[in-house]
């Protein structure tokens, strides 16, 4: 399915605007969600095709000086910044600069003997086995050079065989930053300032800076025992690496949003690829691209990516079926601004209505084990023969100890239904898929969304979940 996406959203582009959007459904449903969440400001684009029908801010983007958030509210981007990284990479591609198959060590020759089995594909698509930074001992407050970063990832011990699965791994981005630095003799920001925000129109996207001038800067705020508090202070440099450190609009996302209905940048054969899922060595897929995560809500198509980085978050979701682009940006570190933009095409599109907003009684049939006893089992390493091999393989000791955090929390389970996919062609880690079952699961600080997607024999084939 997720290869026709293009030829999909090309031929969405250029039908009919629909009836006008329920802004009032959407204004209510934001002011109770920030109310809920206690995020101070938050900001919104949403498109039809190329027609913005709602760009409007809620609540504060700085609450010392009451400055109310808007549509021209600048926020830091996080990891949605990865799609302009992959979008430069592609294009360096498209130019015979750089092979998606070259190995790193090409560009890199300082790291591992290992690098020279990770190509750029791998880091495009997080499954080149090198840890995420964030999660070893990187100083925040430390002035790295690009140099410094390249050796802080060549020490970190690999998690798996390059190709052999997926993890998150912003250490990936940061290094192909650096090795587009390194080809073009530019830095990553000011290639992007010329090569993607000029030409689409992104008139107030950049790079991160401490020390400059920027109007309509947010400021980014965290929850402390319940206090709002500003964002932690990062080392400058780190706001400048390839793996997110922008600052953005909802309407610079726009204006990205429609280059993207048109093919502009990086082009129809790089989003092509960056819209294909990543094949793994077993020969199974996961639902990631290059710089996109390629979901589904309800069984149909989702393209999108998340962001969080001080105090900020952020989400881009587009349905080109729907003909839809939803985007939301927010300037608490606790916001949940993915189930708000979610939610939101919901709202414009009631067969997307997420099932954590359905208050009707659960559809179709149970499935065969409950979710939470399922869970438990994947994550205490049992119950391998209600997993498919593909399932079974992916589920590691982090992909468990992810899991591990979402249960631990939660105290309630509430089983939300089940949807008949079979006719939507869906695949996951080697497995066609019939059916996705969901159930909500709520603790004192948390609430959040489990699906699980079971394939024609009924064993679970794919578990993903997120905070709503």
């Amino acid at each position: 399915m997720l290869p026709s996406l293009l030829s999909i959203l090309i031929s969405a582009v250029v039908q009919s605007t629909p009836a006008p959007a329920p802004i009032d459904s959407i204004d209510r449903y934001v002011r109770s969600e920030m109310a809920r969440q206690r995020i101070p400001g938050l900001s919104m684009a949403v498109l039809r095709g190329d027609s913005l029908i709602l760009a409007r801010g809620w609540g504060e983007a700085d609450v010392e000086h009451h400055v109310p958030a808007a549509d021209s509210t600048i926020y830091q981007s996080g990891s949605v910044g990865k799609q302009s990284t992959s979008a430069l990479v592609l294009r360096l591609v498209a130019d015979n600069r750089l092979g998606l198959d070259d190995p790193i060590s090409r560009w890199l020759p300082e790291g591992p003997s290992r690098w020279g089995r990770i190509t750029v594909r791998h880091l495009l698509t997080h499954t080149s086995g090198i840890p995420d930074y964030a999660d070893s001992t990187l100083d925040y407050r430390r002035d790295y050079t690009e140099d410094d970063l390249v050796r802080l990832a060549a020490g970190l011990p690999p998690l798996f065989e390059p190709g052999a699965r997926w993890s998150y791994s912003n250490t990936g981005y940061v290094l192909l930053g650096v090795i587009i630095h390194r080809i073009t003799g530019t830095l990553y920001g000011d290639l992007l300032r010329s090569q993607v925000f000029q030409p689409l129109g992104m008139r107030t996207a950049r790079i991160i800076s401490e020390s400059d001038i920027v109007p309509n800067r947010a400021d980014g705020y965290r929850l402390v025992e319940g206090r709002l508090e500003h964002q932690e202070w990062v080392a400058p440099t780190l706001n400048t690496t390839a793996d997110g450190s922008l600052y953005l609009t909802v309407l610079d996302l726009a204006r990205w949003a429609v280059g993207l209905n048109h093919l502009r940048f990086p082009g129809a054969e790089g989003l092509r690829q960056s819209w294909t899922p990543v094949r793994l060595n077993d020969g199974g897929t996961y639902p990631y691209g290059f710089g996109w995560s390629l979901d589904q809500q309800r069984g149909f198509p989702r393209i999108g990516h998340t962001g969080s980085w001080q105090g900020f978050k952020t989400s881009i979701q587009r349905y080109p079926e729907q003909n839809l682009t939803v985007i939301a940006m927010a300037n608490l570190a606790e916001a949940r601004p993915e189930a708000i933009t979610l939610a939101v095409a919901g709202i414009l599109e009631p067969a997307l209505r997420p099932p954590q907003v359905i208050p009707e009684p659960p559809s179709g049939s149970p499935p065969p084990q409950a979710i939470p006893d399922l869970l438990q089992e994947i994550f205490s390493g049992r119950g391998a023969a209600r997993l498919t091999p593909g399932l079974s393989r992916f589920a590691s000791k982090e992909f468990r100890d992810g899991l591990g955090e979402l249960l631990h929390p939660t105290r309630e389970w509430t089983w939300k239904g089940c949807d008949d996919v079979s006719a939507r062609h869906l695949e996951r880690l080697g497995s066609a898929i019939q059916r996705i079952c969901y159930a909500a699961g709520s603790g004192r600080d948390a609430a959040s969304l489990v699906e699980v997607d079971y394939s024609t024999d009924g064993r679970a084939a794919f578990v993903d979940w997120y905070d709503f």
